[in-house]
Formats: C-alpha cells, sequence, structure tokens
C-alpha cells in the first residue's frame, strides 16, 4: 500500500494547532479526546503512514504543559461493560491506560466517576483508585440533561459535581469507550473554573470524520462504516456553511448538540467562543494526506472489512441485519464491491479449485497474493501462512517447511491428551513448530524472520475461522475478513 499520509507533518502541526487553541483562552484549557488515544489501528488502515500511536506521540511533544483526566460512567462499572477489542471491561481499561500514560511519562491527574451513585461495585474501584495514589472525583446525574440548560448551568447542577483539582494549561480529557461524559466532565470543569475566575476554554479532538474532506470522500465513509453500530451520520455543518460560507462536515451528534452547548457557553462565559461544531475540532490530519487516491483505496479496503465483519457478526450472533445493511449502502456511495479487495475473489477461487474446501488468501505488500488450504495436516489459515512466508523468503514453495513427521506427535497430543477434535495445526501451533526446527533447518529461520513483513497484509477466509487463528492474525497485525459461513453447520461452535 503507498503511502498517503505524512505524519512527522502531523505531529508538528497537530500539537502546534493545540497550543494556539490553550493560548485563545485563560492558558487553561479542556481537551476532550474521541477516540483512541492509543493503538489506533482505525486510522492507520484508512490513512497509510498514519502510525497507531501518533495521537500518544503528539501528546508526548505537550507532555510538559499536559496532564490527563480519565472518566468513566458508574452505570458502565456496574454493569461490567467490556471493550470488544480488548475482551476487558471499562473498569479495568482505566487501569491499563493509567499504566500505559505513566510510561510514556504523562501525568494522569485523577480519575472522575460520572453519573455517580453508591454501589459497592464501584465505591470499591474508587478506593483501589486511592489506594494506588489517584484521585478521584464524582460527578452525578443532572435532571433534564442535556436539554434543561438553564438547570444544568446552575448550582443545583454542575455546581453539585466535584471540582477536579488540575495544575497544568492543557487537560486531556479521555475516557475508556463512548457514552463514558468526557463531554460533561469539560463542561462541567468549565463552570467551576468561571466560579474561581479562569476563564478556561473547550476544544474537542476527534480524528474522524475529517472536517475539511468532501462529505462522500472514502475516508470519511470509512467513518462511518466504522461506527454503523452507533447510528453516526456525516454531515455538512449547517452552523459552519451559515457563519463563513464555508462547507465542513462534521457528524451528526455534535451538530444535533451544538445549540445546547452554544446556550451552555453563554451562561457559563457570556458568550460562545464558536459559531460551529467543526469550530470547536483541533483536528489537522486532514492537512497531512500527500496522496489521496492512496488514502481512498485504503479506505474502501476498510469498508468492505467492516462489511464482513457485520456480516460475521450477524451470523455468529442472530443480529444486526441493519448495520449490515447500512454498510451496503455506504459501498454503494463508494462505488465499490466486495472484489475491490483483491483477496476475496482469490480465496473463493482458490476453495472453488479445491471442491470446495476451505481456503484463504493473502495479500502481500507488493500485491502478490498467496494462497492456502485445508489440508490433513494443517489448516487453511497456517497453510497460507507458511506459504506466504516462503514467498517473502523466496523459498521454493513445494519445501516443506516443517516436516510431516514433526507435525505427527503435536496432532497426536491436540486429539488423544488435549481433547481436541481437530488434528489440523492452527497458526499459533505452526510457528511454535517452525521456530523449534530453526536449529535443524536454516530456510526455517528465514521464514521465521519475515513475519514483520506480514504487518497491515490483507487476508481473506472462505469460512469463519476459530477465535484463536483470528487473534494470531489479528496479533501479526493482518486485516482478517471471513465469509459468513462455518466449515458446518452445526448449532454450537467453540470460538
Amino acid at each position: 500500500m503507498n503511502q498517503g499520509f505524512n505524519n512527522d507533518k502531523y505531529l508538528k502541526m497537530q500539537s502546534e494547532h493545540i497550543k494556539e487553541r490553550i493560548a485563545q483562552f485563560d492558558n487553561k484549557l479542556y481537551l476532550e479526546f474521541g477516540g483512541k488515544l492509543f493503538d489506533d489501528y482505525h486510522a492507520s488502515r484508512v490513512l497509510p503512514g498514519f502510525k497507531p500511536d501518533s495521537k500518544l506521540q503528539m501528546l508526548l511533544q505537550l507532555k510538559d504543559q499536559a496532564e490527563i483526566v480519565i472518566v468513566i460512567s458508574a452505570e458502565d462499572i456496574s454493569s461490567n461493560k467490556i471493550r470488544g477489542d480488548y475482551g476487558i471491561t471499562y473498569d479495568q481499561e482505566v487501569l491499563r491506560l493509567i499504566d500505559a500514560f505513566t510510561e510514556y511519562g504523562l501525568f494522569v491527574g485523577s480519575v472522575c466517576i460520572t453519573k455517580y451513585f453508591p454501589e459497592t461495585e464501584i465505591d470499591n474501584f474508587t478506593k483501589k483508585l486511592n489506594e494506588i495514589g489517584i484521585n478521584t472525583y464524582k460527578h452525578y446525574k443532572i435532571a433534564g440533561y442535556p436539554n434543561d440548560v438553564a438547570q444544568i448551568v446552575s448550582d443545583d447542577g454542575y455546581g453539585k459535581n466535584e471540582f477536579i483539582q488540575t495544575s497544568r494549561p492543557l487537560v486531556v480529557v479521555t475516557a475508556p469507550g463512548p457514552g463514558s461524559g468526557k463531554m460533561a466532565t469539560c463542561l462541567s470543569q468549565l463552570y467551576h473554573e468561571y466560579k474561581h475566575g479562569v476563564k478556561a476554554g473547550y476544544a474537542k479532538f476527534e480524528t474522524f470524520p475529517i472536517w475539511n474532506l468532501p462529505l462522500k470522500h472514502p475516508v470519511n465513509l470509512a467513518y462511518e462504516a466504522a461506527t454503523a453500530d452507533l447510528n453516526d451520520i456525516n454531515m455538512i455543518d449547517p452552523f459552519h456553511l451559515e457563519a463563513y460560507g464555508k462547507t465542513t462536515v462534521n457528524y451528526n451528534r455534535d451538530i444535533e448538540i451544538f445549540p445546547v452547548l452554544n446556550a451552555m457557553f453563554e451562561l457559563i462565559a457570556g458568550e460562545s467562543p464558536y459559531k460551529s461544531p467543526t469550530d470547536m475540532g483541533v483536528n489537522m490530519a486532514g492537512n497531512c494526506i500527500m496522496d489521496d487516491a492512496a488514502c481512498c483505496e485504503a479506505s474502501n479496503r476498510e469498508i468492505i472489512r467492516r462489511y464482513y465483519k457485520s456480516l460475521c457478526d450477524q451470523k455468529i450472533t442472530g443480529t444486526g441485519k441493519e448495520e449490515a445493511y447500512k454498510l451496503q449502502i455506504l459501498m454503494k456511495q463508494a462505488g465499490i464491491t466486495v472484489s475491490c479487495r483483491p483477496v476475496v475473489d482469490a480465496a473463493k477461487a482458490k476453495s472453488a479449485e479445491c471442491g470446495g474446501t476451505p481456503a484463504i488468501a493473502i495479500e502481500l505488500s507488493d500485491g502478490t497474493i498467496v494462497t492456502g488450504k485445508t489440508g490433513t495436516l494443517l489448516g487453511a489459515a497456517s497453510s497460507a501462512l507458511l506459504n506466504a512466508l516462503k514467498r517473502l523468503a523466496n523459498i521454493d514453495q513445494e519445501l516443506d517447511l516443517v516436516s510431516a513427521e514433526s507435525i505427527s506427535p503435536i496432532q497426536t497430543l491436540k486429539t488423544e491428551y488435549l481433547g481436541s477434535r481437530n488434528p489440523r495445526l492452527h497458526i499459533d501451533e505452526i510457528l511454535i513448530a517452525l521456530s523449534s526446527s530453526v536449529a535443524s533447518n536454516s530456510f526455517a529461520d528465514t521464514a521465521l524472520k519475515q513475519i514483520p513483513a506480514l504487518q497491515g497484509c490483507d487476508v481473506h477466509s472462505t469460512v469463519i475461522l476459530s477465535s484463536v487463528d483470528a487473534n494470531m492474525f489479528k496479533r501479526l497485525g493482518m486485516n482478517l475478513t471471513c465469509e459468513p459461513v462455518y466449515e458446518d453447520e452445526r448449532s454450537y461452535h467453540k470460538n
């Protein structure tokens, strides 16, 4: 994939723009940080060249001025809400974020529990944070939120929230996931800051949609695809158009809430500093695209990946039909089909060639496609992965990197001692077998050294893979999709 994004330019431009926004106010800015601060793989997929930790690296340029406030909803603690990408609860994610920020030298000032109500699990989490030296604060539900502005911006509204003590000019407000209360926390802080005579400001940092790209640009359509489950819709910002005569893009929730926010700003500060939702944003990503065609192609592929994910989720859970339908519409708007992702047709063709046997195709960085099928020793995923490593290492495809004699004892262990019904080796098992062959097989060593070159490669399977193989592709940094069918149609499938 050609590089489409200038990451170095982005880091410099973004940090400078945030500094300018801090200076616009009384040297105190509450910056609502949307999306992922760490591991933003969506951005790196649709903007080739964007590093997954770019936002973190940008913050590190401001670390002497910045402190982090993490907000988490009491409701999410109580319900043990899970992050789908990491498989951990939101409260565990808060602890992970604290460790990650601290490891990079960023100052975590406090954690705010929003929508607080007394419950043992919530209070125990607060105690745990206090025990590790993290200050905690409680914010409460406000009657009439978000529409009763007079009630919200009063001593009976934001006034009842505990004021979060901060010490640095830039306060980055982040959360373990959406719906945690980041914006409400920022506005509550503004209310208290003005009470204390500090004319603090608020801004929002969201990478997507990119405000200075066209509404139906593939990068923005890919954002809609990524948030199809939230029903986010990209829209022309009517407030910006009216105020400046310029067309910019925002998303429906920010546009819908802007009149309410404006009224809150006026009650808090006497006047609003912004004329549109676009004004509130500080995102500079759109100014750092250097190859639009590369970003368009990458985004179109991402839309297709999201479509396949929705189909598989629907197959597994029996729900999500509307989400899949929305993604179909987005594909039509982008003018693409699943065949625009070459691995899809390649995997299907390999399966047809082998009489319907499950097959997998991998597209390497130079556009070469290698395939693999299910055999007696290896699953399709393991077979395709070995073929990809051989191609990258210029090893003859007919050469067995791991002998059948080496695989047989592993199969015996799986089926006779560990109770597995499937004797074929998964990816993790074949990689361990390959690594154990290094001492006696120089080709195995050469092949293993090609693993980093697999990162970012597209993969497609003609059947839904086991969680073992799917997770291994994810750990390798590969972009997997599957046809929404099982290898065998049992009622119960152990993922």
